[in-house]
């Protein structure tokens, strides 16, 4: 059988299959962001108040968070196997993916009296780290303002019963905001930064 044609990629794949060599390529920023959709919405802004925005946040909390995840650092009910699926390329192009997306505030119930009140509470105890009324995405600090009520909640108690480990600075602001306003406290700041969506 004589053949007049061979397509050049058609020699391409027989030359790959034959050498027994996979051709791999890194899949694109907005591919691999694509697979987070499912819980934090389209371009990272989530819909679902369990489940954080993440479009917005710095590019070293988002990787500094994975590798929590990844050691079990950071608790979680499902992030661990997802962030042990990805390497340390893949996960760097996610953070410059979603640092560049815009942070969208989604409106959401929340008590007026206790965000004032967690309007100065926020200012005496979390606005060193948390700037701009929890607005700021700077180096480790996650954007707070505008943040889904429940998912702050969820983080607050974990932080609080210890299954998760805070920083130095932040352990003594949390206790110090406990010793003086107990639950009611921690409350009113989730409060606050409900109410900030726009």
């Amino acid at each position: 059988m004589k053949i007049k044609h061979m397509l050049p990629g058609a020699f391409l794949v027989g030359s790959v299959i034959a050498s027994g060599t996979t051709l791999a390529a890194t899949p694109s920023a907005s591919m691999l962001a694509n697979t987070c959709a499912g819980c934090h919405g389209t371009n990272g802004s989530s819909v679902g108040p369990a489940s954080p925005t993440i479009a917005g946040i710095s590019p070293d909390y988002f990787v500094e968070s994975m590798e929590a995840y990844r050691t079990g650092e950071r608790p979680s009910t499902i992030m661990t196997r997802i962030a042990k699926g990805y390497t340390d390329e893949e996960i760097k192009l996610m953070a410059d993916f979603f640092a560049k997306q815009p942070f969208v505030r989604q409106p959401q119930k929340y008590d007026a009296k206790k965000a004032q009140m967690g309007k100065s509470l926020h200012k005496k105890y979390c606005e060193k780290c948390h700037e701009d009324g929890g607005r700021s995405a700077e180096d480790d600090a996650g954007i707070l303002a505008g943040q889904w009520a429940p998912y702050l909640g969820f983080m607050m108690d974990d932080f609080t019963s210890g299954r998760r480990e805070m920083t130095k600075k932040m352990k003594k602001k949390v206790g110090e905001l406990q010793a003086e306003h107990g639950d009611a406290g921690v409350e009113a700041l989730v409060n606050y930064y409900a109410s900030q969506a726009k």
